[in-house]
């Protein structure tokens, strides 16, 4: 009885231990400059000139990577079921 409200005590330890650390990474940023403001109607200078972009950097490239490599995991499964055994 002892032995499971020890490991039942330290299984809430750790638990609780792990959300405290999960919530002090968890805050935002600070307020920074916000990034360059839209250009107004009326001071269009140049009218040709390019909308701000939005970086589409590491999210995507990590999507893309691990999709590559759950394709090439189920293809090798795939391949391995259909070999037949000696």
């Amino acid at each position: 009885m002892k032995k499971t409200f020890y490991n039942i005590y330290k299984t809430c330890l750790l638990t609780g231990s792990l959300i405290l650390v999960a919530a002090s990474l968890s805050f935002g940023q600070a307020p920074g400059s916000g990034g360059p403001k839209p250009q107004e109607e009326e001071e269009e200078e140049d009218p040709n000139t390019p909308p701000t972009g939005v970086p589409i950097d590491g999210g995507a490239t990590l999507l893309l990577a691990a999709g590559a490599g759950y394709g090439v995991k189920k293809l090798r499964d795939k391949r391995k079921a259909q070999k037949p055994l000696n």
